[in-house]
């Protein structure tokens, strides 16, 4: 996209100048807005013509069988999937009788903005009609960060050059037809017509639609209400159907008149409020909408952003499609998370369609610690959906013989809803990738109340599925076998380096926190023969280490495996896993995405330098990126271990992966994990920042291309705000007390009015590891 003709580079805006119908899917990703509870795709306002049409509310979805050639005990038999909403986008417009369709007539100009400070999503269009009437639309769209059930639009018509009449059809609509689906795993099922009808009003100005799930048993209700200023005589009525409900406007406009309509919009749903419950919740969220007005709406989204732009941008000087690229990112993951109240994030947040709307561990490795250090109210929500699926985890645990939780693969509303796959059936680290963000956000925020109500059952209730599913060896050591680390081309591995130092924190943390809160752990039936069993486990666990070739080995004998035959390997064949059987994969060196690499990011306490410098090195020309979850990472270890240009690349492939849509799937939603990816990669990988014993630690280096880097960070009530050049860090202490950190190894303390800067050397310069051929990143396309 970002490299398209239409789509320009600017710090604060992303700007399509022309409509391409080629990549109009994509746009329809890219100009999404949502804020966690509400999503509404960037389609045009009249509806058509649509790449996907796309209305969500988090954690709606529709269940559906998940058939087997033949059946196995505990496979997973039921699907959940993200269905498509009530539309309240819709606005659609005929000029003389003839619709207002961009693939008719004469479009003269187009224009979208999405504004990243203001939140708004801004059109412009000139067309002229088959008839030759000439008319301007102008709209502005919202989805209010501060009004958690309420999205508004502001339309306007104008008349340039003939006196014409309009209808304006203002719409509310359920079941829209939606495109065939594919064969590509990635993509969303498409269920037909998943909303059946309970309720349908239309009054004055005012409609209004109830619909239910037919598996799920879902209410879904949505209201909306006008406002509309035109010429006299302008006129209106309203009427509705189980499935439309519209509101239409009549009127003439001579040339420079204009045809104004506010629409407001509310939804609300739930699976245990009765009807009359949920449709007054929409209701009063509408009055409370209509009262405060169109701009007051948008003077909220306004002030909320100031808010978290002052803590959480980052300036990039030297690279403005990498700077336009992160703010883009911030503002996307904020939308995913800011309003999803104790809902999932989704791998695509709320901005199409694709995985089937579900959730995955991206949340908590890759979009959590962002968030934690930039927004961290949006974290214990997060977290509390999962203590509020235990339930589901726990049953799942059973069910697989095993002791604790085993939280789900993937998943809406917490019960494991992937077929069986080895690769995601076995993918038991997302218990301590939970467990890792729950410990994150306990350490930089001190959120004590959080640990006793929430941290506590969630660290016991991961530690003890490790330990039922660890076992001791003749020597002994701990061992977790038959199990799938991030790497999905190795699937039911023993000694998953990765599994294991994440499952090692998990059982540490668990035992020092069932120490700190006696009561609860009491509760969970936690003494201390358990803690010292997972203390014991976690002193005790394996790590595999070839000593001939001096590298940790992602699993167990892997390094032992037949390499990948990469040069017989075409353009065309990647991404892998859709073109060769996996056990083709399970049973070579080849990495789908950083595992080992992932190991070192987030548990670098646990390798020595020279040690991250060799593993990198040799897993580097394994790593094929067939996910958009790798680059971030790779850039992070690359940067450390001073492949400072090799880094830069991998940072605009997270930051480009949608903007650039380099994975081409760009059409089914954003990549919410590599979006937020592009934040790690400057803040972890060139602002060189861990936080490890309670301690900000600092070891920031610049690639070339990059001559300043500057972003906040909010640790235990204060803020700190990092400034890089090629030769020196500044620290400054924006509010709060004196914060001790770590420069180069180097304590120093920061406090308000006294910042502290000290010089930054870089790494030597050391030969770069190959990738596999034709895997390379590529660099960042320079702005036109």
């Amino acid at each position: 996209m970002i490299t398209h003709s239409a789509y320009a580079v600017e710090p604060w805006r992303v700007r399509e100048t022309g409509l391409d119908w080629d990549v109009l899917a994509q746009s329809e990703s890219v100009f999404a807005l949502s804020n966690g509870h509400i999503g509404w795709r960037g389609n045009l306002d009249e509806g058509e013509p649509h790449g996907l049409p796309g209305s969500y509310l988090n954690g709606v979805h529709e269940l559906h069988p998940l058939p087997y050639a033949e059946a196995g005990y505990g496979f997973p038999e039921s699907g959940q999937t993200v269905i498509d909403v009530t539309n309240g986008k819709l606005i659609r417009l005929l000029v003389d009788d003839e619709p207002l369709d961009l693939r008719y007539g004469q479009l003269l100009l187009h224009e979208r903005v999405l504004d990243l400070r203001g939140g708004l999503l801004h059109r412009t269009s000139e067309w002229t009609s088959p008839t030759g009437k000439t008319v301007r639309v102008r709209s502005t769209r919202l989805v209010s960060f501060t009004r958690r059930a309420v999205a508004a639009i502001a339309y306007d018509v104008e008349a340039l050059d003939n006196e014409v009449s309009l209808v304006l059809q203002s719409e509310l609509v359920a079941n829209e037809q939606l495109p065939t689906t594919s064969g590509d795993p990635r993509v969303s099922a498409v269920l037909k017509c998943p909303l059946q009808p309970e309720e349908h009003s239309a009054q004055d100005a005012r409609l209004s639609l109830v619909h239910r799930t037919t598996a799920s048993g879902l209410q879904v209700a949505a209201a909306a209400d006008h406002t509309v200023r035109g010429p006299a005589p302008t006129e209106s009525y309203a009427e509705s159907s189980d499935d439309v409900a519209r509101f239409t406007v009549t009127t003439s406009l001579k040339p420079g008149e204009v045809l104004h309509l506010e629409k407001f919009v509310s939804y609300g749903w739930s699976g245990v409020r009765s009807l009359p419950a949920l449709r007054d919740q929409v209701e009063a969220a509408l009055a409370g909408a209509r009262s405060i007005g169109w701009q007051g709406l948008a003077d909220q989204q306004r002030a909320f952003l100031d808010d978290f732009w002052s803590h959480a941008d980052v300036e990039v000087d030297g690279a403005p499609e990498i700077q336009q690229a992160v703010r883009f990112a911030l503002f996307h993951v904020l939308q995913a998370a800011a309003r999803a109240e104790q809902r999932a994030i989704p791998a695509k947040g709320l901005t199409g369609s694709g995985y089937d709307g579900h959730a995955f561990w991206d949340t908590e490795i890759f979009v959590l610690p962002l968030l934690t250090f930039t927004h961290p109210r949006c974290v214990p929500e997060a977290l509390r959906w999962r203590q509020n699926t235990l339930p589901a985890a726990r049953e799942r645990a059973r069910q697989l013989g095993l002791s604790g939780a085993a939280f789900p693969w993937r998943t809406i509303e917490g019960a494991e809803c992937s077929g069986y796959w080895p690769a995601g059936t076995a993918a038991f680290h997302v218990n301590a990738d939970i467990a890792h963000a729950v410990v994150r956000y306990l350490s930089v925020t001190d959120d004590v109340e959080f640990e006793r109500k929430t941290g506590v059952e969630l660290l016991v209730e991961t530690a003890r599925l490790w330990h039922s599913l660890g076992h001791y060896d003749s020597c002994g050591r701990f061992h977790i076998d038959g199990v799938t680390g991030p790497d999905e081309y190795s699937a039911i591995a023993d000694d998953n380096v990765y599994t294991n130092l994440m499952a090692q924190e998990n059982l540490r943390a668990a035992a020092d926190a069932a120490d700190r809160h006696t009561e609860q752990a009491a509760g969970l039936g936690v003494d201390e023969e358990e803690t010292a069993a997972w203390r014991e486990a976690a002193k005790a666990m394996a790590v595999p280490y070839n000593d001939a070739i001096g590298i940790h080995e992602q699993s167990a004998g892997f390094t032992g495996h037949q390499r990948w035959d990469f040069a017989a390997t075409g353009q065309d064949d990647y991404p892998l896993m859709l073109h060769f059987p996996y056990f083709e994969l399970y049973r070579q060196q080849v990495v789908k995405q950083a595992d080992l690499v992932l190991a070192m990011y987030l548990r670098g306490d646990a390798f020595a330098a020279d040690q991250k410098a060799r593993n990198f090195a040799y897993y580097e020309p394994l790593t094929v990126r067939d996910s958009s979850l790798s680059a971030c990472v790779q850039a992070v270890i690359a940067a450390e271990v001073g492949h400072l240009r090799l880094a830069y690349d991998y940072l605009g492939e997270a930051a480009l992966m949608d903007l650039g849509d380099l994975e081409k799937n760009t059409r089914d939603g954003l990549h919410i994990a590599s979006l937020a990816g592009s934040w790690i990669a400057l803040v972890m990988g060139f602002g060189g920042m861990c936080y490890r014993e309670e301690t900000l630690c600092f070891a920031p280096r610049l690639p070339e291309k990059l001559s300043r880097l500057a972003f906040s960070v909010h640790v235990r009530q204060r803020c700190l705000r990092v400034e890089v050049t090629r030769a020196a860090a500044t620290y400054t202490l924006v509010e709060g007390e004196p914060l001790q950190i770590r420069h180069c190894g180097q304590p120093l303390t920061v406090a308000r009015g006294a910042p502290e800067t000290r010089p930054v050397t870089l790494p030597a310069a050391v030969p770069e590891p190959s990738q596999p051929p034709g895997r390379r990143p590529g660099r960042p396309t320079p702005p036109r």
